[in-house]
């Protein structure tokens, strides 16, 4: 999986549009193998990004789980310190 991509799924509070459209972009991003599109395909971009967000809205939408929900500050705190191990800082 790209590493710029995030799990979304079972979050208090749940993730943002902006985090889904971010993800969406990311994917889109790495399956077209462009970070600015030419102005020929632009619209085809914005399109793939629009259509792949919505997507990932209504599954996360649709997702069923009987954990509890992660908390963003633990998990962010586990990221950084895998990214210290991993890194060395």
């Amino acid at each position: 999986m790209c590493r710029n991509i995030r799990p979304l799924s079972n979050f208090e509070p749940p993730a943002t549009e902006d985090e889904v459209r971010a993800a969406a972009l990311q994917y889109v991003r790495k399956i077209s193998g462009s970070t600015h599109p030419s102005r020929a395909n632009a619209e085809a971009f914005e399109r793939a990004v629009e259509e792949v967000a919505a997507a990932s809205a209504r599954l996360l939408e649709s997702l069923v789980t009987t954990a509890p929900p992660k908390d963003r500050e633990v998990e962010a705190a586990r990221a950084r310190a895998r990214a210290a191990v991993r890194y060395g800082t």
